[in-house]
């Protein structure tokens, strides 16, 4: 495939040159184009879970404080013009901006974030990642039902520009957390305009519906084909932000992406192939970007199945995993992991996932499948990526050479294969998860029972009271300690395989400036700008 790849882009770049590309004219007018692997589950902040979703959530919305474009720790301010702790960092008070204001021109109002926070913890709306809210006091209680009182949670509004956020426990890192768009509040006026706080499915999120607070709004969708934003003109910062809008572009084929980079189709590409990076560093290496990236590729055992219920089987399957091989032949710039967390500040995530063939025989013969003998043929599910193929072909190989174990390899676009991990219907399914902020905890809590971004059935009490414990510990060293009993807990009982650390590459066109490297690739829109290029002679 790639080596028609090779031979074709060379000739549509000639093309390219006798007129006005696509990225040339919007460079003009200001549009970023933008690709962005899939179609959006939804527009909603409280029901999406995903990276694609993340990047249009964020040129739409704004929380309390927004990502800095250089500082991967920094925190301006978004809605909040302070977001400051008490001397414990449990109690936060929060005081708005007078002049933020949703698309329609309604200010946004302390009660727009409580209704937010309560909406998003309300059982019956059923959001995935309502476990991010679980720092605040009293909210997982409700939102696992047990407490049906929303005043139990720890938000209490003062006026309509200022309330109070009370944590679970000491948290310095408040307002890194922040900035993920869970905490992004929802106009409470346009949600109850066409349902109840917990209507799942509500209307208000329709693009012709949609009512935003960030520096865009919606202009158009065609399904697979754009999503288009325009700058909103009630947002706060209107007068500093750049770009006139974005288009971002749904296109799940790599190699699709890279020929539409090279034809002058798009600015940014979601990723690059390791074939694309190898040739496009020979063609021009300055519009290739290798940098680190916050996240994991994982694999995810589902624990209700049966052999997978038993961890022998699953740490065989994790030991049979050559990481060393898969990074060198399948991705570029990714290191192998020995954990679910990447090293990051002063924590080191303990050793546990590690390449050993004879010791995942060994476990395999225990648990009953002697050199993979009546061993049932399972199911490895994948999301519809070039990538993902390619890795899935590799381990199903090391699986069959190692273990004697045959699985067969399940293809589905992106929303079917959400829906498919989401409801457990699946064997062992690919996956990856990129830090939603910087902090190991980020790596760890989504196990936990009821977490909905768990997705493997697993449940371990000795776990979620490592991590619980850990909630009440100020001291770094000592909560870096007792997070890394908990990882050891999470490897040892493997619901899920650590391949490799991430590492992000991609494709931009020099036109793009203020787009600098970011740990978690969230790069603030109102910092770009597109200036033409000269032309070259």
């Amino acid at each position: 495939m790639f080596r028609r790849l090779a031979i074709v882009l060379p000739c549509l770049a000639a093309l390219a040159c006798q007129k006005e590309s696509q990225v040339e004219k919007a460079t003009r007018e200001g549009i970023l184009l933008l690709g962005n692997s899939s179609d959006p589950k939804s527009f909603d902040p409280q029901v999406v879970s995903g990276v694609l979703e993340n990047n249009i959530i964020r040129a739409l919305f704004e929380g309390l404080v927004n990502f800095h474009p250089t500082e991967d720790l920094a925190t301006p301010g978004g809605v909040a013009l302070e977001v400051t702790p008490d001397e414990t960092s449990t109690i936060w008070n929060v005081k708005l901006r007078p002049d933020a204001k949703w698309s329609d021109g309604e200010p946004v109002t302390a009660g727009d974030f409580a209704f937010s926070y309560e909406r998003i913890l309300t059982p019956e709306l059923g959001a995935k990642y309502a476990s991010m809210l679980y720092f605040m006091k009293g909210a997982e209680d409700f939102n696992l039902g047990k407490s049906k009182d929303f005043s139990t949670v720890g938000i209490k509004i003062t006026d309509p520009r200022n309330f109070t956020i009370t944590l679970r426990g000491p948290t310095p890192f408040f307002r890194e957390i922040l900035k993920h768009y869970t905490w992004y509040p929802v106009p409470r006026h346009a949600v109850l305009k066409y349902g109840k706080i917990g209507t799942r499915g509500n209307e208000w999120s329709r693009p012709e519906n949609l009512i935003t607070n960030g520096p865009f709004k919606i202009k158009s969708f065609r399904r697979t084909d754009h999503i288009e934003v325009e700058r909103n003109p009630y947002y706060w910062d209107a007068a500093n932000v750049s770009l006139n809008g974005i288009r971002f572009l749904p296109i799940s084929n790599v190699f699709t992406e890279a020929r539409m980079f090279r034809d002058g189709q798009i600015h940014i590409t979601y990723s690059a192939a390791p074939e694309v990076v190898d040739l496009m560093n020979k063609i021009d290496a300055s519009q290739v970007r290798q940098e680190p990236y916050l996240g994991t590729v994982i694999y995810r055992f589902n624990t209700t199945r049966k052999p997978l219920n038993d961890a022998r089987i699953r740490r065989s399957l994790s030991m049979a995993i050559n990481r060393e091989a898969v990074c060198e032949n399948v991705f570029r710039g990714f290191k192998p992991a020995y954990g679910m967390t990447p090293p990051m500040g002063g924590y080191d995530p303990p050793h546990g996932a590690a390449f050993d063939p004879a010791a995942a025989r060994k476990l395999m013969a225990e648990a009953g499948f002697p050199k993979g003998r009546n061993f049932p043929r399972l199911k490895l599910l994948i999301a519809s990526r070039e990538t993902a193929a390619t890795l899935a072909t590799a381990i199903q190989a090391m699986w069959r050479e190692h273990l004697g174990v045959e699985v067969e390899i399940e293809n589905r676009e992106w929303t079917a294969y959400i829906v498919a991990t989401q409801n457990l219907e699946y064997d062992i399914a690919a996956g990856g998860w990129i830090g939603d902020y910087i902090d190991p905890l980020t790596f760890l809590e989504m196990w936990t029972p009821g977490n909905g971004n768990n997705n493997t059935g697993w449940d371990s009490p000795a776990f979620a009271a490592k991590l619980n414990a850990s909630f009440q510990i100020t001291n770094p060293a000592e909560r870096y300690a007792i997070l890394q009993q908990a990882e050891q807990i999470l490897l040892a009982d493997s619901p899920v395989a650590p391949i490799a650390w991430w590492g992000k590459n991609y494709l931009m066109h020099p036109a793009v400036q203020g787009w600098e490297p970011l740990l978690l690739d969230s790069h603030p829109y109102t910092s770009l700008k597109l200036v033409p290029m000269k032309p070259s002679r």
